[in-house]
């Protein structure tokens, strides 16, 4: 029929579509998301251009299904745990360490380097964070997005003290202070006279840094500036 695309037998194996994620994958990991071009992709898998589009529906599509296979099932795995404590906690607030422990835990688990999907976020995390073109906010499936959430009523519950606002900008930062953290970047290489201890180790990072983000969670709302007159 003129004007329909004829799919060749050959591509249609159910390899090409793993093929493709797989081309994704590395590409998007080495040049980032806004130099790696879908025709880079399908010359790497050797597919057509068209199969990028049949299976994934455009590029940010794409980045979104390898986003999918690198995280697996383990979103599930940060909602349980917070099922379980809300559970046990029978309707009273959680308290804020265990929170923070919870979420923690389960970011950890995201990034362990036993699992080669485990290795391949850390490297998509630090991609999109720190170049040009969509943030990983775009990426993220919407459980994780849910998790979030969910996480924001239960810190909201047990900080009755705080406004929404306040509870919401805390957790913007809990979330992006984890997620910097994950993507294994050497933020603090302040001068070559000093080495942090632990770089490298996930676990180590994470015992670090909760402490801070506790402290930061339970800390007074802060005075925000008085407008000048105009």
């Amino acid at each position: 029929m003129p004007g329909v695309f004829a799919m060749p037998r050959s591509d249609t194996l159910p390899d090409a579509k793993t093929r493709i994620l797989d081309a994704a994958e590395r590409l998007f990991m080495e040049n980032g998301y806004a130099a790696t071009s879908v025709r880079a992709i399908t010359g790497a898998a050797g597919v057509p251009v068209a199969l990028v589009n049949y299976h994934f529906g455009s590029k940010q599509g794409l980045m979104e299904a390898v986003y999918a296979r690198a995280l697996g099932s383990r979103g599930g795995s940060r909602v349980g745990y917070l099922d379980k404590l809300e559970a046990e906690a029978d309707g009273k607030p959680i308290a804020v360490d265990v929170l923070v422990d919870a979420f923690l835990s389960s970011a950890l688990r995201l990034t362990r380097k036993d699992t080669i999907s485990g290795e391949v976020f850390k490297q998509l995390i630090g991609r999109a964070f720190y170049e040009p073109g969509p943030g990983p906010e775009a990426f993220f499936p919407d459980e994780y997005r849910e998790a979030v959430d969910r996480y924001r009523q239960a810190f909201m519950r047990t900080l009755p003290g705080l406004s929404q606002d306040d509870v919401v900008w805390r957790m913007y930062f809990f979330v992006g202070i984890v997620a910097y953290a994950m993507a294994g970047k050497d933020v603090m290489r302040m001068t070559d006279t000093y080495s942090l201890a632990d770089t490298g180790q996930p676990e180590a990072i994470m015992a670090r840094l909760k402490p801070f983000v506790v402290a930061g969670f339970l800390a007074p709302a802060g005075t925000l500036p008085v407008p000048s007159p105009t």
